[in-house]
């Protein structure tokens, strides 16, 4: 049976888990015959769909979120504008895009981007930037 994020429970004999928010969980897996749990860290990654590079602090920078230097060092992460010009390469453990190009701030628009992680899954999506 399985628990999310505490070794004494509540277990359930289902291995899913739903609506998680994006990051780092402990699942713990415990035999019904009692010969011990076991754990491992699992990780949700998670995409947003907008951020708003004002300098408040909030939401300044694009990023994926549930990424660890331990399995995702080599990702990469590109992003595009509308019409495919590549704007930035990010890496996937700094703070994220800041919504410049060459020094200067991109427009409010919707922009795309393309995630290879290091297992070679790759997906595409796009975001919103908002000034």
């Amino acid at each position: 049976e399985f628990a999310l994020g505490n070794s004494n429970g509540p277990f359930q004999d289902n291995n899913s888990f739903s609506n998680l928010s994006p990051g780092f969980y402990t699942v713990f897996v415990r035999d019904k015959n009692g010969c011990g749990i076991t754990e491992t860290v699992i990780s949700v990654v998670g995409l947003p769909k907008f951020f708003t590079p004002n300098g408040d602090s909030n939401n300044d920078f694009w990023q994926i979120q549930g990424l660890s230097p331990d399995s995702q060092s080599v990702s990469f992460i590109t992003i595009f504008n509308r019409y495919g010009k590549l704007l930035a390469n990010i890496n996937p453990l700094s703070s994220g895009w800041d919504g410049l190009y060459n020094g200067n701030p991109l427009p409010n628009s919707d922009y795309w981007f393309t995630v290879t992680l290091q297992d070679g899954r790759r997906f595409s999506s796009h975001f919103t930037l908002k000034r």
